[in-house]
């Protein structure tokens, strides 16, 4: 694969389906995006895994959601990392870009030379939230950490919340190419199984016409394809020599897999002024003078992309909207 090829593939999700079976899947590679996201913060090796992968799972599973929409993975938990959160925005327009986010709090003296999902603990939660914008509930599913892995905590998400067969493949590290500056790269695929005539089929244009399995059958189909995604190899996910495309060949030319287009994703943040200032919008003014700082001013971090905003205290709160009154 030319260095061309392998750039139109980078930051993108390639959604498909196998005929041959009632599954479908995406393949993503991140490249720019997790450059976008990790260059914002400090954080350690483990923790810029972390962040990684959840992104990662964040890209595979978004891609899903509609236009406008936002979904979010959240990681709460009592270990040396306490939190990772992503979000991803649907495009406003069919052909753009999807924007993802994201963040990590973590205690770094808490920090051991575990595997970086070791850095978790044992308590906490795996949640996916979505957001269908004004005027309606935000739906929210939530499973606790299990496995060895974000991925697993996703797997075992979908199983227990969506009653969906759910597999996950992922490769994700520091790309240390000749000539090229160290930056992180991921790759990976998502497989799911579905129910025949599945609303889950977003964006399918083309109908199985396959025979009503039975069970016998839809488990077979499920452990031969799991089978072999097991034989793919992390330089297949990430690249550079094989598109995403040859690899669903080379993986499920039995099942007959259908691409459609793939989705350009970035790294985008939503703060904005405005934002803050909606935020501070419910104090008053003595509230906003407790947070004025010795300087005279109001301040505020972005946590996702570290934007730092200074405001004058008298421009802020409930009582400056209304006039000071």
């Amino acid at each position: 694969m030319s260095i061309g090829t392998k750039i139109a593939w980078d930051d993108t999700v390639l959604p498909f389906q196998l005929d041959n079976t009632d599954m479908r899947g995406r393949v993503a590679r991140l490249d720019g995006v997790l450059s976008g996201v990790l260059k914002q913060h400090a954080y350690p090796a483990s923790v810029e895994a972390l962040v990684a992968e959840m992104a990662l799972l964040t890209a595979l599973i978004g891609q899903t959601i509609k236009l406008k929409w936002k979904l979010s993975l959240q990681v709460q938990t009592k270990g040396a990392v306490r939190m990772i959160a992503t979000d991803y925005y649907g495009p406003e327009k069919e052909g753009e870009p999807a924007r993802i986010r994201a963040y990590a709090s973590f205690d770094k003296d808490r920090l051991t030379d575990e595997t970086p999902f070791k850095q978790l603990g044992n308590e906490g939660y795996f949640a996916i939230l979505i957001d269908q914008g004004d005027g309606t509930k935000p739906y929210q599913g939530i499973t606790g950490l299990s496995g060895d892995s974000l991925a697993d905590c996703a797997t075992t998400y979908f199983a227990q919340s969506e009653q969906l067969p759910t597999r996950f493949s992922l490769s994700f590290g520091k790309s240390m190419e000749p000539g090229v500056p160290e930056h992180w790269r991921a790759g990976g695929i998502m497989l799911q199984q579905l129910p025949k005539a599945s609303p889950l089929l977003k964006g399918a244009e083309h109908v199985l016409a396959q025979p009503e399995a039975t069970a016998d059958e839809v488990e077979e189909n499920w452990n031969r394809v799991n089978f072999h995604l097991n034989t793919v190899e992390d330089l297949e996910l990430i690249g550079p020599n094989v598109t995403p495309t040859e690899l669903l060949t080379r993986l499920f030319h039995e099942e007959q897999p259908r691409v459609y287009d793939a989705q350009p994703v970035q790294f985008g943040c939503t703060c904005s002024e405005d934002r803050v200032r909606q935020s501070l919008s419910i104090y008053s003014a003595k509230d906003i003078e407790k947070m004025t700082t010795p300087e005279g001013t109001v301040t505020a971090d972005c946590q996702f992309c570290s934007a730092h905003y200074v405001l004058d205290p008298k421009t802020v709160g409930f009582e400056a909207e209304n006039g000071g009154k």
